[in-house]
């Protein structure tokens, strides 16, 4: 797509049903005080959690092929299939075991398909020259649902009931499902790809591997946030879930409204190095976070960082590869926040087990700074990362 509109009916309904999926998804951000319901202590959390990127991430390479051969409607069709199904069946669940493990991986599965796909479809339907800004807005769709899913399942959970939590979330993914309905591909360039195509080629493809780095170190620090942001303010009795993903969600947003246009202008790798840095300071707040307020700052310093880094990343990976390869770039790149659940959820639940929560933000944050250290080093200038004039 070449013309200068962002906002049209492709996208826009695109942007309603990727609002309702990650909506039904971010309930889920509660999920952790259910298994704890279930008996379920830390590093058991990590493991459970780690299933949905498990089979999110065995599920990529097929999707990738499956969009870049016959287009993204059908993978967002049966992702939504799927997600109706593995949503409707945590009903089922009473014990942490099989078939638990066997409905987090239909839900990984569900995730992998609308996640890549949705994502995918938004960017076919942006204008090059404002490719940032229009992911970002895209992106609104996703972050949303992060404030209104911690707001929601406190609400929700007033009595402690999950049932609730998981009945709303089965509305929200059959009313997704069903927008998802009327959308059709768009016409893609019929240029033949100028080297190798799939996934193994996107992984191989030099200008990328900086962003494949930094978008696993990304993941890994969103993973401890998302995770065990449930935990950590009930263990040590400050703040809410809610409220920290409402100060999150709202510093994201008012950057992803606002200021969107900003990486297109002045150029995305130098708006990239502050949001990196917000997100560092955001994660070290949290180690010593003591207080409701000190949580609601760092959620407003870690939705910066979100805000801007989310759609930069993309947005570079959508300029430096070619659009018959398009899909399976970008399914590798969600696939990296699969992969941060899947290193991360583990890995952090044994720091808080062995040292707590404060040690495990403050690795968190350890983590972004030394990603954001090699991604400078060893990413070289690219065309697509000067400013659109």
């Amino acid at each position: 797509m070449r013309e200068g509109r962002l906002f049209s009916a492709p996208f826009a309904l695109c942007f309603a049903a990727n609002l309702l999926q990650a909506l039904a998804f971010n309930l889920f951000l509660h999920f952790p005080g259910f298994l704890q319901q279930l008996g379920a202590d830390e590093v058991q959390i990590g493991f459970v959690s780690a299933l949905i990127a498990v089979s999110a991430i065995a599920l990529r390479p097929p999707i990738g092929r499956r969009m870049d051969r016959r287009g993204r409607r059908g993978v967002i069709l049966a992702g939504g299939a799927v997600n109706v199904v593995a949503v409707a069946l945590y009903l089922t669940v009473d014990r942490i075991g099989p078939w638990l493990y066997l409905v987090r991986v239909a839900h990984g599965f569900a995730e992998a398909m609308l996640f890549s796909a949705l994502f995918t479809y938004a960017a076919d339907h942006v204008p090059s020259a404002r490719r940032t800004q229009g992911i970002a807005l895209f992106g609104v769709s996703g972050m949303l649902p992060i404030a209104l899913g911690g707001a929601i399942g406190d609400w929700l959970l007033r009595d402690d009931d999950y049932r609730k939590l998981f009945l709303a979330a089965l509305a929200l993914a059959a009313a997704s499902l069903l927008l998802s309905l009327p959308l059709r591909d768009a016409k893609r360039s019929s240029a033949p790809a100028t080297g190798p195509v799939g996934i193994v080629a996107a992984l191989r493809q030099r200008d990328l591997q900086p962003i494949w780095l930094l978008g696993t170190v990304f993941s890994l620090a969103l993973t401890a946030f998302f995770v065990f942001i449930k935990t950590f303010v009930e263990a040590h009795h400050v703040g809410t879930v809610g409220g920290f993903f409402s100060a999150y969600t709202a510093a994201a947003l008012v950057l992803r409204a606002f200021f969107g246009w900003l990486p297109d202008r002045v150029g995305p790798k130098r708006t990239l190095a502050p949001a990196l840095a917000a997100l560092a300071v955001g994660a070290a707040l949290l180690a010593r976070a003591g207080s409701a307020a000190d949580v609601a700052v760092a959620g407003l310093l870690c939705g910066f960082g979100h805000g801007y880094t989310f759609p930069i990343l993309s947005g570079l990976v959508v300029a430096r590869v070619h659009d018959a390869n398009r899909g399976a770039a970008l399914a590798v790149f969600t696939g990296l926040f699969d992969l941060g659940v899947l290193l991360g959820g583990p890995a952090f639940g044994l720091v808080i087990e062995r040292a707590g929560y404060p040690t495990m933000f403050a690795t968190a944050g350890a983590v972004v700074l030394a990603g954001a250290i090699l991604f400078y080093t060893l990413d070289r200038p690219h065309k697509g990362d000067v400013p659109q004039r």
